[in-house]
């Protein structure tokens, strides 16, 4: 079954908006968008006239960093604009599903209820954390409601990775069913090869990247879906006319250019430096049970007294991530990898915190 076949009949019919920009693109004496004819703020960026709906130099330059051709990109604003066009597409209200494997990032739920859709979960293991590989087949296989299956590589907030037999076997389930989405928000922390290179040969596979993590631009809100054109056709038809700001693409832009790639390479050096330290001091702690190192620029821990923690860090202005409305993380916390300043002061907070246990 082709993809089309799978997204909601009426999305596949629909007419879609067609943007003055995108009917008449390029250069020349622009009267044909209600824009303003000249800038209130002189800023260079051209804020009077709205953007290119999918800025070509950035898209050339996101080809180049994900080893991608551009008609099989889609430029969002972050993956999460990612997340919820999948689900807008796939998934009818009251009929589809979502696949997630909890705990998970959550937006993959949130997307779906929105929609309406159900969400069909299938937990990792309550210790370690890790998949149930057959569960998740077997849900997918027999659950003709399920649309996406979002999974994350590495993980978040677990930071394991997914391995390549699996996701094999996964889309090979798939096929004719449903869309495997594998968020790569965290893949420059692993050294493991992309999943965007099996998307040339796999029209149920999509992949999200984004700009926030590993190349610190959490602000700009850049993200992007990789996927067959006969997928990016369809995220196309639902999307914003404009999704990106005109500073967002020229900064955006500006980031790929090649002289900073080894900028970008020395911040993931230092990021591996420091998660190091981070882990070092989390060891022996009396009130540490088990750290979860992963492969992504935090660490997961189960801890004694989590609520309690959390609570004596924010104090001194530490701000630590916890999971109150998760079960299976109710003991845990969340420590992003920070600068070594920041580091130095959360080890001055956990040794305070551990005279009192």
């Amino acid at each position: 079954m082709s993809v089309e076949k799978l997204a909601r009949p009426e999305i596949v019919a629909m007419k879609p908006y067609s943007s003055a920009r995108k009917e008449a693109p390029g250069k020349g004496i622009l009267l044909n968008a209600n824009e303003a004819p000249w800038p209130l703020l002189d800023s260079g960026a051209g804020l009077n006239r709205y953007p290119d709906p999918q800025p070509e130099r950035l898209l050339g330059r996101l080809a180049r960093l994900y080893e991608a051709p551009e008609e099989n990109l889609l430029v969002t604003r972050g993956s999460d604009e990612g997340i919820d066009l999948l689900t807008r597409v796939f998934c009818r209200a009251g009929q589809d599903a979502i696949l997630q494997c909890p705990p998970a990032f959550g937006m993959y739920r949130i997307a779906a209820q929105t929609q309406g859709a159900a969400v069909v979960s299938v937990p990792r293991d309550p210790e370690d954390f890790g998949l149930d590989e057959q569960g998740i087949l077997d849900a997918l296989a027999s659950d003709e409601r399920i649309r996406l299956v979002f999974m994350t590589s590495p993980s978040n907030p677990t930071g394991d990775v997914l391995e390549d037999d699996f996701a094999d076997a996964l889309v090979e389930t798939a096929r004719g069913r449903a869309l495997v989405v594998i968020d790569e928000a965290y893949a420059e922390f692993t050294d493991r090869p992309s999943f965007a290179g099996r998307v040339a040969t796999n029209e149920h596979l999509v992949v999200l990247r984004t700009l926030s993590k590993a190349w610190a631009a959490a602000g700009l809100r850049c993200g992007t879906v990789i996927a067959q054109p006969s997928v990016i056709s369809l995220l196309r038809r639902v999307i914003a006319p404009y999704p990106l700001p005109s500073p967002v693409v020229a900064l955006a832009s500006k980031m790929l250019e090649s002289g900073n790639l080894e900028r970008q390479r020395d911040l993931l050096r230092q990021v591996r430096d420091n998660k190091g330290i981070l882990l070092a001091m989390l060891e022996n702690r009396n009130f540490v049970r088990k750290v979860f190192p992963g492969e992504a620029n935090f660490v997961l821990a189960r801890v004694d007294d989590a609520d309690g923690l959390l609570g004596f860090c924010a104090q001194r202005k530490l701000i630590l991530r916890g999971f109150p409305t998760e079960p299976a993380l109710r003991d845990c916390i969340r420590i992003s990898v920070g600068s070594k300043d920041d580091l130095a002061r959360l080890e001055q907070a956990l040794d305070e915190w551990e005279t009192t246990q």
